[in-house]
């Protein structure tokens, strides 16, 4: 097994060398990357990402293990900070592995969210083939209606909103919060379009429904958008959270419950844009409002984790033939996404590129293989 994620500095001198690692062939300047570098150096230079990667690779280690699997490899890399994607799956071969399943820290469908791991997947490949290291490599489908994902992110939000103040708590409204992206990267999303929306869509519809069952209260409930970047000229996923909750106020909302539904760790877009940017906002307006954990190593989390992986390898015997197709449980009525990427899926807007784990993998890699790449 691989997790992959994105990966953070590990201190003040890692900031800028990671930013233009994440804005690399976007000719994005020095001066600008400094405003976003202030955020990690609000922190000592340090991404919670990393620490929080850590926790997750033992207790997916842990699950395997209790399931009698403890012998399976599990190696973790990222898109763009060490431990690399490539020098992972280098170590896994090196080990004697020769097919790899992919476990993303990122639960929905999008370019940035999916393909661009899948881009990169594909360039660490053919770097090692290069090498003489042949892997096959596949990735669990997206998890956003993962039954342990969407379950673990209503008991969080059920948690924040019984520590409201008991004379604001029943007027409270859910907020459901995503990472906002370019709203032409949300039409391109999935193999239809649009898919980035639905899902977390399908996931606040999920998670406010098992909380108003639990507590009987009405919680009314929003999607809204942080830590958008990019020149303002370029429309992004909106409403922000910050305005969102200077509406609310504005409405005589008594308190809200802010649940980042759209990350699965508290890294930086919770720890700085929720907890210290929206509860700058919230605090401002007088404004109550609690801020509902992530998925983290929630064990329900962690184990359907394991659950898609053992359903990705019985997806695959399936296909050969082997064994009937495995049951698929989805949390939503939409019910669950496409097992492997259908070609075109979650474009890249800017550059064609070759993506691992999809089905147009392996024509691509045959053409880069034959040209020496």
């Amino acid at each position: 097994m691989l997790l992959l994620s994105f990966g953070g500095p590990e201190g003040h001198d890692d900031v800028m060398p990671f930013l233009r690692n994440v804005t690399a062939g976007r000719g994005i300047p020095d001066e600008r990357l400094e405003a976003v570098a202030e955020h990690y150096h609000h922190f000592g230079g340090r991404s919670p990402i990393n620490d929080q990667n850590r926790d997750l690779l033992a207790a997916l280690r842990g699950e395997l293990a209790a399931r009698g699997l403890g012998d399976v490899p599990v190696a973790w890399g990222n898109r763009n900070w060490a431990p690399f994607v490539t020098d992972a799956l280098r170590d896994l071969h090196d080990g004697g592995a020769r097919r790899v399943v992919v476990v993303a820290t990122s639960a929905y469908a999008s370019y940035s969210g999916c393909r661009q791991y899948r881009e990169d997947l594909a360039e660490a490949l053919v770097t090692l083939a290069g090498e003489g290291r042949d892997l096959e490599v596949d990735k669990i489908r997206h998890y956003f209606d993962a039954p342990g994902f969407v379950d673990a992110n209503a008991d969080a939000a059920e948690a924040a909103w019984r520590r409201l103040p008991e004379d604001v708590r029943d007027g409270a409204e859910l907020v459901f919060v995503t990472h906002s992206i370019p709203t032409a990267m949300a039409a391109g999303a999935g193999p239809e379009g649009g898919a980035y929306e639905r899902q977390h869509e399908d996931v606040a519809e999920a998670v406010a429904e098992r909380v108003r069952a639990r507590t009987g209260a009405a919680l009314p409930q929003a999607l809204v958008y942080c830590s958008r970047s990019g020149p303002p000229s370029q429309p992004w996923t909106e409403p922000d959270v910050n305005d969102h909750l200077t509406a609310l106020h504005g409405r005589g909302v008594p308190s809200v419950v802010v649940a980042p539904i759209g990350f699965v760790s508290d890294h930086m877009e919770v720890v700085y844009d929720l907890d210290t940017e929206a509860r700058e906002t919230a605090d401002g307006l007088g404004l109550p409002m609690e801020r509902a954990a992530t998925a983290g190593v929630a064990p329900g989390f962690v184990a359907g984790l394991v659950d898609l992986v053992v359903e990705r390898a019985a997806a695959s015997r399936a296909a050969a033939g082997e064994q009937e197709p495995p049951v698929r449980p989805s949390a939503v009525p939409s019910g669950p996404s496409h097992d492997v990427c259908p070609v075109g899926c979650c474009l890249n807007l800017r550059a064609a590129k070759p993506a691992a784990c999809g089905r147009d993998w392996p024509g691509a890699r045959a053409l880069l293989a034959g040209a020496g790449a």
